[in-house]
């Protein structure tokens, strides 16, 4: 049968924006670049997969006449984005053709056989847990930054290491992440049950997909969760989300925790630290963004040079009574932490001119860094 049906502008154009990074035009199979619009009694059910993530949308519409196929996502998308009617009518033609008629506005649009499109996987119902969506959100605002990208060599470091953990009766959820160079960690105590909640001994997220579960969350008051061997299953009553688990072993960030002794600390004004280090970045190199870091008792010394610019130092209080230290970091993995966290005062702790450093602050619970040190 050829689908027919009438759709509220807004509703579909909300639908589709939360499709668009999903559709995949880079893809050598032609109908993933495509949406995939089946009608049911009560409404439209849309979906767009890349093979690693995929989302189902059910919207509400008037069906006409039933029927499945797909569209080109970013076109539908543009076409409702600049329509001036409220309302959209799509009706299929042949041969997967369909006419759009919005307002004064006529559109003929050329779509894939539905059968073309891959089946939307399936999941037990019995394993989910409801809780808000907020705390996917925050953990993953913390982590997200440092996560390699996708020319490192090491493709596990493109995926954040998720855990749940149930420590002296109170559940938390924890999400690791690191490019080789920093390490950054965000635990957030729940108040719900996690026993129904299985896990993978080792449960890897793609970057593609954490930037989905944050969109699909932000909108979203509670959401249902549940882990299965090769998939991550998000929902609520009309969304489904659905990402492929990668698979590897994880770096053993517990060891390099370990390995940075929590003696000597170093109290620092996150605001003009933040500032300072913006400063500095100014005259870094391009690629490296090293600066040069000199910590004595009282004060930091920021310095970089730049062989073609200049150079440029500054210099910050803070609360320190250790030994003299000279380090050399990437300024930017500096700032994209404290831009992260919140607190007004942060905890840094190094042990000596050759070690990491790790920043933590009281008012950002469950949350650290560690951020390694380069040759100058």
């Amino acid at each position: 049968m050829a689908l027919i049906c009438n759709i509220s502008k807004g509703i579909f154009y909300d639908a589709l924006n939360a499709l668009q990074n999903i559709s995949s035009r880079k893809s050598t199979i032609a109908v993933l670049a495509n949406t995939l619009f089946e009608s049911s009694e009560d409404g439209l059910f849309l979906t767009s997969t890349d093979l690693e993530v995929g989302i189902r949308i059910k919207i509400p519409a008037e069906i006409i006449e039933q029927g499945a196929l797909t569209l080109p996502s970013k076109k539908i998308y543009e076409i409702v984005r600049e329509s001036g009617s409220p309302f959209i009518t799509i009706k299929e033609t042949e041969n997967s053709w369909v006419e759009i008629q919005a307002g004064q506005s006529i559109y003929n649009l050329a779509g894939l056989p539905s059968l073309d499109f891959p089946e939307f996987p399936e999941f037990s119902e019995g394993t989910f847990v409801s809780f808000e969506a907020a705390i996917f959100t925050e953990l993953i605002d913390k982590v997200i930054f440092s996560i390699a990208t996708e020319q490192e060599n090491n493709y596990i470091l493109t995926s954040v290491l998720f855990e749940a953990e149930k420590k002296d009766e109170i559940f938390c959820l924890r999400m690791i992440s690191s490019d080789g160079h920093r390490l950054s960690i965000m635990e957030k105590k729940v108040d719900f049950d996690l026993e129904k909640l299985t896990l993978n001994p080792i449960t890897l997220i793609p970057k593609k997909g954490l930037q989905e579960l944050k969109k699909f969350c932000e909108n979203r008051d509670f959401i249902s969760f549940s882990c299965e061997k090769e998939k991550m299953v998000i929902k609520d009553d009309n969304a489904v989300l659905i990402i492929a688990l990668k698979e590897g072993e994880f770096p053993p960030y517990r060891a390099i925790i370990n390995a940075v002794q929590l003696q000597e600390k170093i109290k620092i004004k996150r605001i003009p630290f933040l500032e300072a280090l913006k400063r500095i970045n100014l005259f870094t190199e391009e690629t490296f963004h090293t600066i040069q870091l000199e910590i004595t008792e009282g004060k930091i010394v920021l310095s970089s040079q730049n062989g073609d610019i200049g150079n440029a130092k500054d210099e910050q209080t803070v609360i320190y009574t250790g030994e003299h230290l000279l380090l050399g970091f990437n300024c930017r993995f500096f700032i994209e932490t404290l831009q992260v966290m919140e607190g007004e005062d942060i905890d840094a702790y190094i042990n000596s001119n050759r070690s990491p450093c790790l920043l933590k602050s009281d008012a950002d619970e469950g949350f650290l860094s560690i951020i390694m040190p380069m040759q100058i």
